[in-house]
């Protein structure tokens, strides 16, 4: 724009005015636009309006921060490589050394059904091809699942066995090789060197199975399947005539009490378990799922309910993950508690599981040693699932008392202890028969469960083993056969119970253990003893009782048997024997010992309508006078060591992550040896 005087004055003058547009002030003059170069502006505006003080405070504490960062970096990065480098060093010790890892107990896979090509037999998948005999067996390493702990992990229960299916999937197609499924429980192992009765150790919750660690499925054998038959021949006839009720009375197709508790079908539910005979097992755990009541007027015998139903419902609670069972024996075990009210702590040995109280017997006020001994394991190990100490506490109690108690002799111990008193009565008799036996058997046991820590236990076990080699062995005539006697008041009886026939087993799983060997070498004898008490004998089946010839006579055997105690009541522990020393030395002439045993009970116990029946003379083939009576532990016991032993699988109930009870009931050891 000109002026009117400027342009009268003369020519115009141009004057130039120059100015430089930064990016930022292309939208606006003096606007702010919110960019990356104003906002660092106006900090560093900011900044510079600080004093020197306040600059050099806030510096100071940006340095502090960085520093505590990066020491606590690397302490985080310390710990994070030395858990990673355990986890693999660990990997690399169970690789190494097989079973190290014994938290882990060994598991079985869940029952198959039956296979269309062997009729009414199931297809098992139990078991890993057999070993030469000269190869150490070792237990392998399997990674299993947790019991459920209660019905509220059934949705992740279901879901991990979901994912597993998809594993197992992508995998059999990569392989095509089948895969099982395994189940079974964790123990978290105790790492303290404190023995296990200081502490309670819950098991971790269930974990998803690797398929990787899942091992390929290998047939049964023609023997195993031929228990299978008496088994189930002997199933038929409880479930026609005596379902629900405590034992078969097979030749009168009816039944017999005593605790009204259903003791045949819960003794017999882990070895449906192992046997694999899956429909059995549910139509058994529905039974105990709807009508196993304990809350009733009826008195039980602490000591056989302990072992039988207490020891059978956690065992199948182990091998079948079903928290059924845990509830069920927390409820027995609860009630029978009562039976530890005593002044001595000694427990009475019959308890009303309905009233909640107990009392002795009503002829005395003594138990048996056996009885107040022999309820560790199953007491110990309800308090290791529940987190509850009194099981194990009162339990510990008696062990620890008898370990202190005089009247021993060279750690053989008397057959009574008075529940007021608390001492041995009786003194002077001496025997690894009845009211004595599983007390020896239980030292051994409670120190395997308890990770072999608890020492007055292995002493109390060693000082009687070396107490039955200095006052009960003898060898009898013609054939020389070692043999364990009793002691009463210092004269020494060669009478031997069928009992007594559990000690060639004991014997051989503490020299598995790490014990003597002079151990294996004793019960290589004794087992051959307890075979020629049936080889001796007509029918092929030992007696109750047996008496040895110390002195040879002509036309006289070893064995000589009273008239009083012929009768045969289907017991396993010669067969129980027979199986740990196959399980330890593979030599096959123990399963022929028990081929030959079970093929007897087919030929002089079985009734045609289903059942087993106890005989009376075992003398006489051709009228063995049948008692009409079933026990319980003839399915519980005898059937299951019969299949155990005919199996070369050291997987099916491996003994380096399961101790049975005196029920033949597998309970898993806590800890690593």
């Amino acid at each position: 724009m000109y002026s009117g005087a400027a342009a009268a004055a003369g020519p115009p003058r141009r004057d130039f005015i120059s100015v430089t547009l930064g990016p930022e002030e292309t939208v606006g003059v003096g606007g702010y636009n919110n960019s990356k170069a104003w906002r660092r502006r106006s900090c560093w505006r900011k900044w510079k309006q600080l004093s020197r003080l306040q600059r050099s405070v806030i510096l100071f504490l940006f340095a502090f921060l960085a520093v505590c960062g990066v020491i606590s970096y690397t302490g985080m990065g310390e710990a994070w490589k030395s858990i990673t480098n355990k986890s693999l060093n660990d990997q690399r010790r169970e690789q190494e050394i097989p079973g190290l890892k014994l938290a882990n107990p060994a598991v079985l896979p869940a029952p198959q059904k039956a296979d269309p090509n062997h009729g009414d037999y199931p297809e098992l998948s139990l078991q890993k091809p057999p070993k030469p005999p000269h190869v150490r067996r070792g237990p392998s390493n399997l990674q299993i699942k947790a019991p459920r702990r209660d019905t509220k992990l059934k949705t992740q229960h279901d879901t991990m066995r979901a994912i597993e299916e998809l594993v197992k999937a992508d995998k059999v197609e990569k392989t095509e090789k089948s895969i099982i499924s395994w189940r079974g429980a964790v123990i978290e192992p105790d790492q303290s060197t404190e023995p296990p009765s200081s502490k309670i150790t819950e098991p971790e919750k269930p974990s998803s199975v690797e398929a990787e660690d899942q091992k390929e499925p290998v047939p049964i054998n023609e023997r195993q399947l031929a228990v299978i038959e008496a088994f189930r021949h002997a199933w038929k006839g409880y479930k026609d005539f005596a379902w629900g009720h405590d034992e078969l009375k097979p030749l009168s197709k009816s039944y017999s009490e005593w605790f009204g508790l259903g003791l045949t079908l819960v003794d017999a539910l882990d070895t449906m378990w192992i046997l694999g005979l899956k429909e059995e097992f549910e139509e058994a755990r529905k039974w105990v799922a709807n009508d196993l009541v304990f809350d009733k007027n009826v008195d039980v015998n602490l000591f056989e309910s302990t072992i039988r139903i207490l020891g059978g419902l956690l065992s199948t609670y182990h091998l079948s993950g079903d928290s059924l069972f845990l509830e069920k024996a927390k409820d027995i075990g609860n009630r029978l508690m009562p039976a530890f009210k005593t002044p001595s702590k000694i427990p009475y040995s019959d308890v009303n599981i309905g009233r909640g109280t107990a009392h002795p017997p009503r002829w005395t006020s003594d138990s048996t040693v056996a009885e107040v001994t022999s309820i560790q394991l199953e007491f110990r190990e309800l308090s290791r699932l529940t987190g509850d100490e009194k099981f194990q506490k009162a339990v510990d109690e008696v062990m620890k008392h008898v370990h202190t108690l005089s009247g021993k002799n060279d750690g053989l111990v008397p057959m009574f202890i008075n529940t007021n008193s608390g001492q041995f009565t009786h003194l002077g008799v001496y025997t690894l028969g009845a009211r004595a036996d599983s007390y020896y058997e239980y030292l051994l046991k409670q120190w395997i469960q308890g990770g072999k820590k608890e020492n007055e236990l292995l002493e109390d076990y060693m000082r009687a083993i070396e107490g039955v080699k200095k006052h009960l062995l003898q060898r009898s005539e013609p054939k020389k056969l070692t043999f364990v006697g009793e002691l009463a008041h210092g004269h020494f009886s060669a009478k031997m119970d069928h009992l007594v026939c559990f000690l060639p087993g004991t014997l051989a799983l503490g020299a598995h253990n790490g014990l003597a060997a002079d151990h294996m070498k004793l019960a290589e004898t004794l087992i051959e003893t307890c075979y020629q008490m049936y080889a001796q004998v007509e029918t092929g089946l030992s007696p109750e009782i047996v008496h040895f010839n110390l002195h040879a006579q002509k036309g006289h055997k070893d064995v000589e048997i009273k008239p009083a105690d012929r009768h045969n009541l289907l017991r396993p522990e010669t067969v129980e024997s027979l199986f740990y020393m196959y399980r330890f030395t593979g030599d096959k002439k123990y399963q022929d010992w028990g081929w030959e045993i079970l093929q007897n009970f087919n030929r002089y116990t079985r009734v045609p309508t289903g059942g087993y029946t106890s005989i009376n003379n075992v003398q006489n083939p051709s009228n063995p006078e049948p008692q009409d009576k079933m026990e319980s532990f003839f399915l519980g016991e005898t059937l299951k060591y019969m299949f155990l032993l005919f199996s070369d699988d050291i997987d099916l109930i491996n003994l380096d992550k399961y101790v049975f009870n005196t029920e033949a009931h597998p309970l898993p050891i806590w800890v690593p040896a």
